[in-house]
């Protein structure tokens, strides 16, 4: 009985990285209202100009998606359904976060798909898993 109310090791060990992972885009975010264009190393010149060109709008929704999908994720650790709306919001500001970046900017012909598409996909495929993961333990019953 202890072991389906808490679920398996998997899930809680998984649940302990996204949180861990959560704390990682906090930190990012922080990072970046921060720093600006220097947050993830060397800001090249065009590096500068890009940041210097995002709209007002963009470091708040960059606080949006970490911050619900931290808090989707400790609701998800302590085995609360209440985690998905959470985690509902910062998949849907993510897309718009990256989506906008990608329309709007010549970021990928300048840096090339390479280098600038690989960990937002990654990021979004995370937050997807974790959306479905809330689902999966609801029909477990290891969340309420």
């Amino acid at each position: 009985m202890f072991f389906v109310r808490q679920g398996p090791l998997w899930f809680r060990m998984t649940t302990g990285v996204l949180v861990a992972w959560g704390l990682i885009g906090c930190f990012m975010c922080l990072q970046q209202v921060r720093l600006g264009a220097d947050a993830m190393g060397h800001a090249t010149t065009y590096d500068r100009a890009l940041y210097a060109a995002l709209p007002g709008w963009y470091d708040p929704l960059f606080a949006v998606v970490v911050l619900t999908g931290l808090i989707g994720a400790v609701l998800l650790f302590m085995r609360r359904a209440s985690a998905r709306p959470f985690l509902i919001a910062s998949l849907v500001a993510m897309i718009v976060q990256f989506g906008w970046l990608f329309a709007s900017t010549d970021i990928v012909a300048h840096k090339g798909a390479s280098e600038t598409l690989v960990f937002p996909i990654v990021i979004v495929a995370v937050a997807a898993f974790t959306l479905w993961l809330v689902g999966h333990a609801r029909q477990k019953g290891w969340a309420v």
